[in-house]
């Protein structure tokens, strides 16, 4: 099978957005152009905001990716749980259509006889330790989150951690809304590693606002950037799953 690089949105909120796009409608475009799109509510323990929940749902679902709602500390696992799970649908969704290439009639790794379902979802664990993955992570920092970041900071250096035990390449980048003089800020462009995190973290400030659509536009937009970036240097813009996911 060819590889290629799994492309993830880890989106980090613990509320509705208020203001620009329909975060739904920009999810589903990074669904279209092969990014999933995964969300993590970080909920108080005694508020369950039903907006909020529908619209963390929504998003994932249009962004063909996970969403949960958490506990702030319970974040750090579940943004590692969240992202294997992710890295995993993604896999076997391209599997799928291999499968369905070479076997026709739609058939799925379901379909399949239990002895090789088992040996394909080998192939598809294996793949999920070698691939590249680039995760763009968002993070609200609407004035409710404030008290939440150290928390995100520290799950976001587990995950860190997590994926580079990973034979694969990871590349994060780092965005926050609302920025300090726009809807979106870039705290970190692509890199292995997240530990400069610890350092920009405590300088970030909180605003009121909750720009999630704009926020998931700029994401998508700074994608599109890196990959004109590679396709200039190598010529070539193809990537098997940035085409079949």
């Amino acid at each position: 099978m060819k590889t290629g690089t799994i492309r993830q949105i880890l989106l980090i909120t613990d509320g509705c957005s208020n203001q620009g796009e329909d975060p739904i409608a920009m999810a589903a475009l990074a669904k279209e152009q092969g990014i999933t799109v995964n969300v993590i509510g970080v909920m108080e323990q005694d508020v369950i905001d039903e907006q909020g929940m529908t619209e963390i749902e929504g998003i994932a679902m249009s962004g063909g990716g996970v969403s949960q709602i958490v506990y702030s500390q319970q974040l750090s696992q579940t943004v590692q749980m969240v992202t294997r799970k992710a890295m995993t649908q993604t896999l076997q969704g391209v599997v799928n259509k291999e499968l369905q290439q070479i076997l026709g009639g739609g058939r799925t790794v379901e379909d399949l006889p239990p002895e090789q379902r088992g040996e394909v979802m080998e192939v598809v664990d294996e793949l999920g330790e070698t691939v590249e993955l680039d995760v763009l992570i968002l993070v609200d920092t609407s004035a409710s989150m404030k008290h939440k970041l150290p928390t995100v900071k520290e799950a976001l250096l587990d995950l860190s951690l997590s994926l580079n035990a990973r034979s694969g390449d990871n590349r994060f980048a780092v965005f926050v809304f609302p920025g300090k003089r726009n809807d979106v800020e870039k705290l970190l462009d692509w890199t292995p590693k997240l530990e400069s995190l610890t350092s920009i973290f405590a300088k970030l400030t909180t605003g009121g606002i909750t720009p999630t659509g704009p926020a998931l536009r700029e994401a998508l937009s700074h994608f599109n950037k890196k990959r004109s970036l590679r396709s200039l240097l190598s010529g070539d813009d193809e990537s098997f799953f940035e085409e079949s996911v």
